[in-house]
């Protein structure tokens, strides 16, 4: 095989890492600023903290700016503010990998995240515009986000090798966790020392210097890049010959009815229901339950994602080193990496709810619960380009609209569940939690493939007729 360092295909794997890592610094900013926007005595969750645990923050007051606007927002506004992303962030997944399948993963993902940074840097005006105008940018930089994982789905289906896809893809998608983990804390340092409004104008900044090297550097195919090696390029195209697909028109009926294709579906629903649910109110059940105070907070919400990250990055090598040296079916690892990264972030999950106050124990099981998880980019998370190459970006387009709704519907009703923020509120949340997990695990490993699907090759027309 072609060496790595320095390759073509492992530049664009590195590219795209600084793209999701920024992409999610973007996502998640908002729910940490968002803190410091609102006027303390709005949101009455004060009253609420549950006095199940001591408070054990030993605070040290440091000189804080409070040079930030205050907006008087109730917990509802907030949730709506909050929500309001994956509004836009549902509607382009599908448009996204058809789009990327005609015009290609580059300009798709390039103007995806260069259009989600502007509108981030356009954020203190529009909260200062009003709530609606803020409701409608988050919204809007959604639909910048919706297109970037079908795309880069889409190019990895003429740049990764089969044997390589693990790797490569894991690479890529973990920029996604680091981005958690740097921006939590480092958003809270920023509105800390500085003001809120500087954590937009950051990270919206990094985003745009970005597309600038990513225009740069990066073409779609192997075919058109400008300074790839002739070796690298036929063994990346003599590796694809079999696998996809010539056909212009996309078979979508035959997609709809792909079981394998609904065992991903029904897997990446059930995961996101727990990761979205932890992302969004695990520094809420930090602060109201265990009662920490909001520095320590940073820190330890981010922990959890550090761990996915190098779980997502080890476990990608992993992945493809059983494939090529232990023989094992693309179908059995993709399988077993499932289970693992699904049933054992449900039984962490559920132990996190019954070790009380004993704070070291609960922050080390949602994070051993959150780190497990990164098996799955490993499992079900790429396995739409084991099934369908040429329709890679599409089918991940299908599957997570449904994996978005968790995003919209999963903190609503954990919310709701939790109105006395009872230990006992908090169990039944991960229980929820953990029984989807479970059910989404078992599905996959009855009706998942490894194998390209007959209608996603080139002949597939030829035998129907």
């Amino acid at each position: 095989s072609v060496p790595a360092c320095c390759s073509a295909r492992y530049n664009l794997a590195l590219l795209a890492f600084f793209g999701f890592f920024l992409l999610y610094a973007l996502r998640v900013n908002l729910s940490v600023a968002l803190v410091d926007m609102v006027e303390p005595n709005t949101s009455l969750a004060k009253n609420t903290t549950s006095n199940v645990c001591p408070e054990h923050s030993s605070t040290i007051n440091v000189p804080r700016n409070t040079t930030g606007e205050k907006y008087s927002w109730d917990a509802d506004t907030q949730g709506w503010i909050l929500g309001s992303f994956f509004y836009g962030y549902i509607v382009t997944q599908i448009p996204g990998g058809y789009l990327a399948s005609k015009i290609g993963g580059k300009l798709l993902l390039g103007f995806g995240i260069f259009g989600t940074s502007v509108f981030t840097l356009l954020t203190p005006l529009a909260a200062n515009l009003g709530v609606g105008y803020l409701i409608a940018v988050r919204a809007l930089e959604g639909l910048g986000e919706g297109v970037t994982f079908p795309a880069m789905h889409s190019m990895w289906s003429s740049w990764a090798p089969p044997l390589e896809r693990s790797k490569l893809l894991s690479i890529s998608y973990a920029g996604a966790q680091l981005g958690t983990v740097v921006s939590l804390p480092l958003s809270g340092l920023i509105c800390y020392y500085m003001n809120w409004i500087y954590v937009f104008y950051i990270f919206g900044a990094l985003g745009v210097l970005w597309w600038f090297f990513w225009m740069w550097l990066v073409s779609d195919t192997p075919e058109t890049h400008r300074s790839i090696s002739h070796a690298e390029r036929e063994y990346i195209l003599s590796s694809l010959k079999d696998q996809l697909s010539t056909q212009k028109s996309v078979p979508w009926r035959p997609i709809l009815e792909s079981l394998p294709l609904w065992a991903i579906v029904v897997a990446h629903f059930s995961y996101n229901w727990t990761f979205y649910t932890l992302l969004t109110l695990l520094p809420t059940y930090m602060k109201e339950i265990l009662r920490f105070d909001a520095q320590e907070n940073g820190f330890l919400s981010a922990l959890p994602y550090f761990g996915c990250w190098l779980c997502i990055i080890l476990s990608g090598q992993i992945a493809d080193y059983l494939r090529q040296n232990q023989n094992l079916s693309t179908v059995c690892v993709r399988k077993c990496f499932t289970l693992i990264g699904m049933i054992g972030p449900a039984v962490f999950l559920v132990a996190a709810g019954f070790i009380g106050c004993n704070y070291a124990l609960a922050v080390a099981f949602v994070t051993i619960s959150t780190t497990l998880g990164g098996f799955c980019t490993s499992g079900y998370s790429i396995n739409h380009l084991d099934i369908a190459p040429s329709y890679a970006g599409i089918l991940l387009g299908i599957t997570n609209t449904f994996a978005t709704i968790p995003g919209m519907v999963g903190p609503v009703i954990a919310k709701s569940l939790t109105h006395n923020n009872t230990v006992g509120e908090w169990q039944t949340v991960f229980y929820i939690a953990a029984s989807i997990n479970l059910f989404g695990a078992i599905f996959f490993a009855l009706f998942a493939s490894g194998e390209v699907q007959d209608w996603a090759v080139s002949g597939y027309h030829l035998h129907r007729n």
